[in-house]
């Protein structure tokens, strides 16, 4: 299986080492990773402002650079769930249908498509909030929703609890929103950091060190909320803990 790495461009300029620990983490699950060099935004910024005819042109690249993949995958739920629903191409349909089927955020791929039920060099000793952003849960479906009457699930979970000596808290409101929302922060910001806050809160007052998440969008915003107030506790994508002490 031809698998191509896709790396949001806010992770590339602002967190390269998470696609670094998602590359680590998918060739030492012994998959065979490829990294087209001229990829870029997957066009979501303008889609989400309303100028989706302007995303054309991150298409037409995206669908050029991992035309050649069998299956494409992403450490983020948010640019993963843009794709499955608005890649698209008047030149190359069948080629963009193609790779809406068969684009994957990393913790599904994981649990879905790999199957993993160990990582037995992975070892993270510390208290661990996990916070399940919204495109995640409630667009790919990698966590069940607590507004809906169902058996709970987690695929990120499952993942972060075949790491030993982890700790995984249990938080009041484990499904609510942080607040980023990609532009709601800028044109919404006082609501936007009061949501933050709240998110922020929880995991704290639980006794979190760490927290993780699928979306580096959303763990900035935490970020930036802890970073304001001074806290110690970190933010990390759950691929850097997944990959912590190989």
């Amino acid at each position: 299986m031809n698998v191509g790495l896709f790396i949001p461009c806010y992770v590339d300029q602002f967190y390269p080492q998470v696609g670094i620990a998602t590359l680590r983490l998918l060739e030492s699950l012994g998959v065979r990773v490829v990294f087209p060099m001229e990829q870029t935004c997957c066009g979501q910024p303008m889609a989400n402002s309303g100028f989706q005819r302007l995303s054309a042109g991150c298409d037409k690249n995206f669908i050029r650079n991992f035309a050649n993949c069998d299956v494409v995958v992403g450490p983020s739920g948010s640019c993963v769930l843009h794709l499955k629903e608005h890649l698209h191409s008047d030149d190359q349909p069948e080629e963009a249908a193609r790779l809406r089927n068969n684009v994957y955020e990393l913790c599904e791929f994981l649990t879905d498509v790999l199957k993993v039920e160990q990582l037995p060099k992975a070892r993270f000793p510390y208290r661990v909030g996990l916070h399940t952003s919204c495109h995640g849960q409630r667009g790919l479906r990698l966590s069940s929703m607590s507004e809906r009457m169902e058996p709970k699930f987690s695929k990120p979970e499952q993942l972060l609890r075949l790491v030993d000596g982890l700790d995984l808290i249990q938080l009041t409101h484990p499904d609510e929103c942080c607040g980023f929302g990609g532009t709601f922060c800028v044109f919404e910001e006082a609501l936007s950091s009061k949501m933050g806050k709240d998110r922020v809160y929880d995991h704290v007052q639980h006794g979190a060190e760490v927290i993780t998440g699928g979306d580096m969008s959303c763990l900035m915003q935490l970020e930036g909320v802890l970073h304001r107030q001074k806290s110690s506790v970190r933010v990390m994508h759950i691929a850097e803990i997944l990959t912590a002490g190989n």
